[in-house]
């Protein structure tokens, strides 16, 4: 029977010896760890002071010292980190030395979170730290991120810690591009087991571009974080008079961004609000919002927002971008807009508006006494440092008088050019867009206005003044289309060049409303006792317009054609002093006995203007009426007042293509000479005064 072979002894041998070498090398090493473990137990690692300031300072190039006793050694399998007076500098171009102070440091670190970058604190121990953290002016670097300056500023990035007593620490926030500075009181911490307490607090405060403000918050339930859970929130600032509350969950003390924050704010005037972070808006009344805020890198978005202010309500939302410029995107909708507080829209302060009224109003922000146009200075250099864009949806506007609903804004801020473009709102069941461009880039600001209405029932809009609908059934169009300079909505109309013109197509019109206009006593009395007040009189085309040059409208022409009469209009205004004086004539197309055949005077200004119905022709025609009673007889001074019916019916097509006063035709053909030339006496050759101003 055959045997095998013997095993080969000469190649078994180099795999013993190989097992023999891997055993002695891993008994080797781990003697050479505990030699090290031990050396470092026994000494508490002190000698490492020296080398650990030198490498720290290499990985960080920043300068790290420790001015008194320090130890690092494993006690027993976590790693022990002593210091005392420990002194992290900050890059050269910080305003402070260092970016961690503190007179003494404990703390006990999990080995393997070094390993793989996570940095676990099972306790730490600190005493009078200081911690100053800085972005740059290019908002490139930060005070808190190591390394070459070429990698730019990350997101701090704070370790996980278990178990802490802190006590005497500051925090110092600064921030040149939000010109924030902000400086934190930790309140004292002391651990009890593994048991913060029941609250974290810190107080302090600081300035936000140039307004200061102080901070109150507290993390409610700080045991949470022992277990990675949920840390709650709440946190109160004030400042120029607002209060904020910030309110929110965090998975630990550190997470902020991407973390929902319930935000409630309230005050005596949302501009003072946003004035805290150097955005310009119009004065309000008293609100009060609510808003859930997320933070996610340069971005705040206010979602869900709700609130109030004065008597109008608001939601929507809001996204502030905190980039190289602030930009805010808003979507706004309001179901109801008081008037009072529409008032700023165009300057005014609303609490005036509401106590005092609009001229009182107008004159707190520097306006002549008894004016009514708003001197409120556009904030230039603020509109000139964010940019912003708006759509705003309002489903009604307040009012006694003013019937508009349906209103859509959009606004566009860009680099100081500020458009209003467009806006549209419903009123009287007709339409009106406009545009206005306020460029603060161009000095003075460059201004110009648009306006369209669409055609619109003159009864539903007069209805508010104490105008019937019934018997009314003309409509009115028209456009203001005007271009100044200035940075106040006076200086801009009172500069502006352009054209007002409104049309008045085919349509009736209370025969009381034409009659009172001419002063045809004959034909109102007898209309009168026969009670036909409100028979309707036909109009077969209008036209009020007015030639605007260097802040003085001038008529161009005002001519209205009806089937009794043509009303003719001279004079103007000015938007340099609000002064009116027009005069409104009414010529019969047809005799009338008692016909006073004179102009009826509008005359005043803006804020106070006055109906003159026996104007100096009138009392003239009077004298003349007197002297011919007293020469002749009673009967031949009735003459004065015969209106003889020689009045020149118009021709349409220039009149409802709103066509200035030299296109004007009479139903002929021929030009008209009753409607003037377009001009006042502020931009006309030297003439005799139209009714004492024009």
């Amino acid at each position: 029977m055959a045997t095998s072979p013997p095993p080969d002894a000469s190649a078994a041998t180099p795999r013993h010896r190989g097992w023999r070498i891997a055993r002695n090398v891993a008994l080797g090493v781990l003697a050479t760890i505990v030699a090290v473990w031990l050396v470092l137990y026994i000494t508490k690692g002190r000698f490492l002071k020296r080398p650990f300031e030198s490498i720290a300072a290499r990985l960080t190039q920043r300068q790290v010292s420790v001015g008194g006793d320090f130890q690092l050694y494993f006690a027993p399998w976590r790693i022990k980190f002593y210091a005392e007076r420990l002194r992290i500098a900050n890059p050269a171009w910080a305003t402070q030395p260092y970016l961690f102070a503190a007179d003494r440091i404990d703390s006990r670190i999990a080995p393997l979170s070094l390993l793989w970058g996570k940095r676990r604190f099972h306790s730490l121990d600190l005493t009078n730290g200081a911690v100053d953290l800085e972005w740059d002016a290019g908002h490139r670097h930060n005070s808190w991120t190591f390394g070459e300056p070429q990698k730019g500023g990350k997101p701090l990035d704070l370790p996980r810690i278990d178990r802490a007593t802190v006590a005497g620490t500051t925090v110092r926030y600064r921030d040149p591009r939000m010109r924030l500075l902000a400086d934190l009181r930790i309140d004292t911490i002391r651990s009890t087991g593994a048991r913060i307490g029941d609250a974290v607090g810190v107080n302090g405060g600081g300035q936000l571009r140039d307004t200061p403000f102080t901070v109150a918050a507290r993390l409610l339930s700080p045991d949470a974080t022992v277990a990675r859970g949920r840390n709650e929130l709440v946190l109160r600032a004030r400042a120029a008079g607002n209060v904020i509350d910030v309110a929110g969950t965090l998975p630990s003390i550190a997470a902020i961004e991407n973390v929902p924050l319930a935000v409630r704010a309230r005050g005596r005037n949302m501009a003072d609000l946003l004035g805290v972070i150097g955005v310009a808006i119009p004065n309000t009344r008293a609100y009060r919002l609510r808003a859930q805020l997320v933070q996610s890198g340069q971005e705040y978005r206010f979602t869900r927002m709700a609130g109030t202010f004065g008597d109008s309500d608001v939601a929507g939302r809001l996204t502030v971008t905190n980039g190289e410029r602030l930009h805010l995107d808003s979507r706004l909708e309001t179901k109801r807009l008081d008037i009072v507080d529409a008032a700023p829209f165009i300057g005014y302060n609303p609490d005036i508006v509401a106590t005092s009224g609009a001229v009182a109003a107008a004159a707190a922000t520097g306006a002549a006494p008894q004016r009514i146009l708003p001197d409120a200075a556009l904030p230039v250099a603020t509109m000139q440092r964010f940019d912003a864009d708006l759509t705003w949806r309002i489903g009604a506007l307040q009012s006694r008088r003013l019937p508009i609903s349906d209103i859509d804004l959009t606004l566009a801020l860009d680099r100081g050019r500020l458009a209003l473009s467009p806006l549209t709102f419903a009123m009287a069941r007709g339409n009106v867009a406009a545009d206005a461009v306020f460029d603060t880039r161009q000095r003075p600001s460059a201004v110009r206005y648009d306006i369209r209405l669409a055609p619109t029932p003159m009864g539903r809009l007069l209805a508010g003044y104490g105008v019937a609908e019934a018997g009314t059934s003309g409509t009115i169009r028209g456009r203001i289309q005007l271009s100044g300079r200035g940075d106040t909505i006076h200086d801009s109309l009172a500069t502006s060049n352009g054209r007002i013109a409104f049309v008045m197509p085919a349509g009736t019109l209370w025969t009381r409303n034409v009659e009172l206009s001419e002063l045809d006593i004959g034909t109102f009395v007898q209309k009168m006792f026969e009670n036909e007040l409100k028979e309707p009189v036909t109009i077969n085309c209008g036209l009020v317009a007015f030639t605007v040059r260097g802040g003085v409208a001038a008529t161009d022409p005002i001519l209205i054609d009806t089937t009794k009469n043509v009303i003719l209009g001279r004079g103007g205004f000015s938007f340099r002093t609000e002064a009116v004086d027009l005069a409104i004539r009414a010529d019969s197309k047809r005799f009338s006995l008692f016909s006073g055949q004179s102009p009826v005077g509008i005359a005043g200004s803006f804020a106070d203007p006055g109906l003159r119905v026996i104007s100096p022709q009138l009392l003239a025609r009077a004298g003349a009426g007197l002297g011919l009673a007293v020469v002749a007889t009673p009967v031949a001074g009735l003459l004065a007042f015969i209106d003889p019916g020689d009045a020149k019916a118009a021709q349409c097509g220039p009149v409802l293509g709103a066509r200035t006063a030299a296109a004007q035709r009479t139903d002929k053909g021929e030009p008209r000479k009753d409607v003037g030339d377009g001009r006042t006496v502020e931009t006309a050759p030297k003439r005799k005064k139209f009714l004492g101003i024009f």
